[in-house]
C-alpha cells in the first residue's frame, strides 16, 4: 500500500508542533511565519547553530554501522546546547531546518522523540523551522541567555590562569576509529565488540553541561568546548586572548576506555585532537580552582589541571606547547 503523500505543514504539525513549551517568553512558537520571543531586561540573549551531515558528522546508512534517528535528534540538540554550556548560558529557544531524503515516518518519530527527549530535560522550546527534500543534512539554532555581563568568552584568559577540563576525553573519537576500521574490515563485528557496547553513548548522545557552565560562568576567565579536540579548542582560546599555553602530558585526563589500546602516544593523539567530546575546556585563576572544584564535584562533575596559561609567543607562531617547550602535532578536526 503506497503512503500517503505528507505535505510539509502537515509533517511539522505531527512531529514538532505543540510539543514543547516551557517558558513564559514564549509568546508564539511553532506555527506562524516566525515567532515571537520576549528576553528579560536583565538578561542578554546567546545565539548558536550547528549542521550535522550524513556522512560528514555521522555515518551513512547501508555500512557495517549506521546511527539511530534517536541518538541523531539527541545529538544534534545536544552539540549546540555545549555551546551555551561553553558560555555560561541557559538555554531557552531552538530552530530546526530539517532536509530529509525522502518521508519516512518511523525515522521521523525516532528523530523527534530523541530532540524533545533533550528538549525536556533541558527545558528548550522548539519555536520554528523549515523542512525540505535532500541529502540528509539537520541544522538547529539554539537561544539562551545569560545575566547582562556574565557570558563566559574565549578572551578572557590571563597569564598564570590554570588550564583545566572536565572529566575526560578521547572516547567519542576512539568509537569513530573502530568504526572506520570495520567499514574496511568485515572480520570486525562491531555488535561483538565489547567497547563498542559500553562506550557508544559517548559518541551518539552526549551530555552537554548546562549546569556545570552555569557555574563556571562566576569562575572562569574563558572558557571553549571540546567539540573539534582539546589542543585545537583551547587555541581558539589563545588565539582570543592573546596569551600562548603550556600542557603537562600526564596531566592529561585520557578516557579509561582507552587504557589497553595502542602506544600512550596513539591515546594521547586521540584525548587531544579527536573531538566530539563535549567536555568543556576552561581558565581560571588559582585561587578560585579549589572551590570551583568542589561545586562541579557536587554534580558528579571532575576537573583536571592541565596546564597553565603563559606569554603569547608571537614570532613562534604555535600558541599550545608542552611543558619544555615542544610543539604538539595535533591539529583537530577540520571540516573543510
Amino acid at each position: 500500500m503506497r503512503e500517503k503523500k505528507q505535505s510539509e505543514f502537515s509533517l511539522i504539525d505531527e512531529f514538532f508542533a505543540g510539543k514543547s513549551h516551557y517558558h513564559t517568553g514564549t509568546l508564539l512558537g511553532v506555527g506562524d511565519d516566525a515567532a515571537i520571543l520576549t528576553v528579560p531586561a536583565d538578561r542578554e540573549l546567546l545565539v548558536s547553530v550547528d549542521t550535522m551531515v550524513e556522512g560528514v558528522h555521522f555515518f551513512n546508512n547501508g555500512t557495517q554501522y549506521s546511527v539511530d534517528p534517536y541518538s541523531l535528534g539527541h545529538k544534534l540538540l545536544a552539540v549546540n546546547l555545549s555551546d551555551l554550556a561553553a558560555m555560561g548560558g541557559e538555554p531557552l529557544w531552538a530552530t530546526l531546518a530539517l532536509t530529509i531524503p525522502e518521508y519516512n515516518r518511523e525515522w521521523l518519530q525516532q528523530f523527534s522523540a530523541g530532540l524533545f527527549s533533550m528538549a525536556e530535560k533541558f527545558k528548550v522550546d522548539l519555536v520554528g523551522g523549515d523542512t525540505t527534500r535532500g541529502p540528509l543534512t539537520l541544522t538547529l539554532q539554539i537561544y539562551g541567555s545569560a545575566p547582562i555581563g556574565k557570558a563566559v568568552r574565549r578572551s578572557g584568559a590571563k597569564v598564570g590562569d590554570a588550564i583545566c577540563v572536565t572529566n575526560s576525553l578521547g572516547t567519542a573519537a576512539y568509537m569513530v576509529q573502530l568504526i572506520n576500521e570495520s567499514q574496511h574490515n568485515s572480520t570486525l563485528q562491531l555488535a561483538d565488540n565489547i567497547l563498542i557496547k559500553e562506550n557508544l553513548a559517548n559518541l551518539e548522545r552526549p551530555s552537554p553541561l548546562v549546569a556545570e557552565g552555569v557555574i563556571l560562568r562566576d569562575f572562569s576567565s574563558a572558557m571553549v568546548d571540546v567539540s573539534d579536540g582539546l589542543v585545537a579548542d583551547l587555541r581558539h582560546i589563545c588565539e582570543s586572548s592573546r596569551v600562548g599555553a603550556v600542557l603537562d602530558r600526564a596531566a592529561i585526563p585520557v578516557h579509561s576506555a582507552l587504557s589497553n589500546i595502542g602506544s600512550v602516544e596513539e591515546r594521547l593523539s586521540l584525548a587531544l585532537s579527536g573531538g566530539d567530546d563535549y567536555e568543556l575546556c576552561f581558565t581560571i585563576a588559582a585561587g578560585k580552582l579549589k572551590l570551583v572544584t568542589e561545586k562541579l564535584a557536587e554534580l558528579g562533575c571532575a576537573v583536571s589541571v592541565i596546564g597553565d596559561i603563559v606569554e603569547e609567543d608571537v614570532a613562534d607562531g604555535d600558541s599550545v606547547k608542552w611543558r619544555d617547550g615542544s610543539c604538539i602535532d595535533e591539529r583537530g578536526f577540520s571540516h573543510f
